[in-house]
């Protein structure tokens, strides 16, 4: 029988009150502590900083400290919960940023779903931070307030939702690829969801060389010109995929196909579905916590690899393997952005971490508790930043 961890985590939270607390760093024991730590010789770095902004990395936590942003209105599976229902997942991803990445990071809930709002507060905060990590905010806003952030800020703005799921995603189809021996360039790709995860994933894939995408959702396949539920981030990104401009159901575009990835909802792929596309097919059906097909499932209609966002399945599609190592690369570079170039050499440094006597179709991802990642990871994407131009030192 498995635990009730829904029960054990509700009564561990009354036990904990909080997952981290703040603890100083210097000893304030005595009078001439405070004199360092506080007044009169705190005036010094002040003005140090006052002379010139960068020494706040030097002379201060800013160098380590990310910002976890979340309006609560897409938290987990649990929908628009509000901002105070969303911190305790706000403070378990802080718990994640420190344990795997050595980071240290602060949640902050805010009450308000206004984009202007949300936006201006980031930034009027920013200067106190060296990156902020976007977290559980619903789409389409989310697009818009990591764009208007990233023209604003000088800091590295990251959007979890979208490009840590676009990472490992990447990464465990570039293991996939090389299990049935297909190239990215010529898979038939289809996707089910075109929300913020699916879209970062589809753009993340025509990056790195995928040149065969099609995304669906409830009404079908997404093209420019449909009129069903569409709104401006689905037409771009409706104008860089399904280059033939097919229309059909989810059913009708797996035909043939060689990858589906689904971010969408449960139940939304048949057996049958998964019997109509190419041999050796791929599926990662990662709709959390029931999946678009269970493995079982896909894996007696013909899929040689399948993945899930599960933990009780093999090849979890899980994000705690990317975002701690690519904000530790980041921050250790001192990056001005995170770019798909960073994102790309992230995918690739968890794809190299299983070797090819490790690779087999139930193990296509590090586990999350390899502490290889953290370093493979963060070197990947600090020299990525030096050589895309946005790393600082």
């Amino acid at each position: 029988m498995k635990p009730d961890y829904g029960k054990i985590a509700l009564e561990k939270h009354e036990e904990w009150r909080g997952k981290f607390e703040i603890k100083t760093r210097v000893p304030v024991d005595n009078k001439e502590d405070l004199a360092i730590a506080y007044t009169p010789g705190v005036a010094e770095p002040c003005l140090e900083i006052q002379r010139d902004v960068d020494r706040s990395y030097d002379l201060t936590r800013r160098w380590n400290l990310c910002l976890v942003v979340t309006d609560g209105s897409a938290v987990l599976g649990l929908g628009d919960i509000g901002p105070e229902a969303g911190m305790p997942v706000m403070e378990g991803k802080c718990a994640l940023f420190k344990a795997f990445g050595g980071v240290d990071a602060f949640p902050l809930c805010i009450k308000t779903q206004d984009v202007d709002q949300i936006v201006d507060t980031i930034y009027n905060i920013s200067g106190s931070f060296g990156g902020i990590n976007l977290e559980d905010i619903a789409a389409p806003r989310c697009f818009e307030i990591e764009r208007r952030l990233k023209e604003r800020c000088d800091i590295p703005i990251f959007h979890d939702d979208q490009h840590g799921t676009a990472i490992v995603t990447f990464a465990g189809l570039i293991n996939a690829l090389r299990l049935v021996d297909k190239k990215l360039s010529e898979v038939k790709i289809v996707f089910n969801g075109a929300g913020a995860a699916a879209t970062a994933v589809a753009r993340l894939l025509l990056s790195a060389g995928a040149e065969h995408i099609t995304i669906c959702d409830l009404y079908g396949s997404v093209y420019p010109g449909r009129r069903e539920d569409m709104n401006p981030d689905k037409e771009a990104i409706a104008a860089v995929t399904n280059l033939e401009r097919r229309v059909g159901s989810l059913a009708e575009m797996l035909v043939g196909a060689d990858v589906f990835i689904g971010l969408s909802g449960p139940g939304a792929v048949s057996r049958e579905m998964v019997a109509s596309m190419a041999e050796r097919a791929i599926v990662f059906a990662c709709a959390n916590p029931v999946p678009e097909i269970y493995p079982e499932e896909a894996l007696a209609g013909g899929a040689e690899v399948v993945a899930t966002g599960r933990s009780d399945y093999p090849n979890q599609i899980n994000n705690v393997l990317a975002f701690p190592g690519v904000f530790r690369g980041a921050f250790d570079v001192r990056a001005s952005d995170i770019n798909d170039a960073m994102n790309i050499a992230a995918a690739h440094a968890l794809a190299d971490l299983v070797s090819e006597d490790e690779l087999t179709v139930e193990n296509i991802l590090p586990q999350a508790f390899d502490p290889r990642v953290r370093d493979a990871v963060g070197s990947a994407v600090a020299e990525a930043a030096r050589a895309s131009g946005v790393a600082r030192i």
